[in-house]
């Protein structure tokens, strides 16, 4: 039987995930304090192109990402931040001291940066389909196999998804089906909807310890993932195989619901999109 092995949240976007034994689903179907925050830019005092004012400070626009490191206390809601190798670390809460915390990143960063909030969801990537991301055990070893010097900890943390199964290779494209369609599933007693398999960006061809590209991991990946393609995922969608990992969305119903690890999992009926934008 399929269960619930993992539970990641990233309480900030782009920054270190931490692993929960239980998380609620909030309003619009994300994880409790999964990317409840943001780092954004600001306008500089000259002025800043439309286009840039207000875009996160992410890992795909702002390499120096990869050498924050962040470890949280969701009880205490307290980041602690340092750039990797560095032995001086420092501690914010992630309310009382957001001002001093924005402070700290713009001076880190060379431009003025700020850290908003939303609990209704979060900042996800994909705002359609913007329940958790899943994937399985066996999909983090077999992708990681492509690879001499990755091991599937660190695929996972190149990849960076909510909540993982213990299950076999693949087993999270099972979760999808053609285009318009949706494919309900259930971990424990809350209904989720798998709707796409992910298109990953440039992050999961960093090392997540230094930022340095591996090289070829997409030209290996576009490949391999091609060739063991399996015969449950839909094709249609693969426009181009650097996907990997299923989007989610999550019925009002489930709302409000807990996800636990251990909780075990189990795949219902395909059926029509409700949303319109998919």
């Amino acid at each position: 039987m399929v269960h619930l092995e993992r539970i990641r949240v990233h309480p900030i976007k782009s920054l270190d995930a931490v692993s929960v034994a239980a998380g609620e689903i909030v309003d619009n179907g994300g994880l409790a304090w999964d990317r409840r925050y943001a780092i954004v830019e600001q306008p500089s005092e000259t002025g800043s192109t439309a286009d840039s004012v207000g875009q996160y400070v992410n890992g795909k626009r702002e390499r120096r990402v990869h050498d924050l490191e962040a470890t949280f206390d969701l009880e205490r809601e307290t980041v602690t931040v340092s750039e990797r190798g560095s032995d001086e670390t420092n501690t914010f809460h992630l309310e009382l001291d957001r001002d001093c915390f924005a402070s700290w990143l713009s001076e880190y960063f060379g431009y003025p940066v700020e850290v908003v909030r939303d609990d209704e969801g979060g900042f996800p990537d994909d705002t359609d389909a913007s329940g958790p991301t899943v994937i399985a055990t066996g999909t983090l070893e077999a992708v990681a196999s492509w690879y001499d010097d990755i091991a599937p900890d660190e695929m996972r943390r190149r990849l960076r998804p909510n909540l993982v199964f213990d299950a076999p290779a693949f087993w999270e494209d099972r979760l999808y089906d053609a285009p318009g369609t949706v494919v309900s599933f259930d971990i424990g007693s809350s209904t989720l909807q798998g709707v796409n398999p992910c298109q990953r960006c440039v992050v999961p061809t960093r090392d997540p310890e230094t930022g340095e590209a591996t090289e070829g991991f997409r030209e290996t990946f576009v490949e391999r993932r091609e060739a063991t393609l399996p015969e449950w995922a839909s094709e249609a969608w693969f426009d181009h195989y650097f996907r990997l990992m299923t989007n989610t969305r999550v019925p009002e119903s489930s709302w409000g619901e807990t996800l636990s690890v251990d909780d075990a999992v189990s795949i219902g009926e395909t059926a029509v999109d409700p949303s319109p934008t998919s």
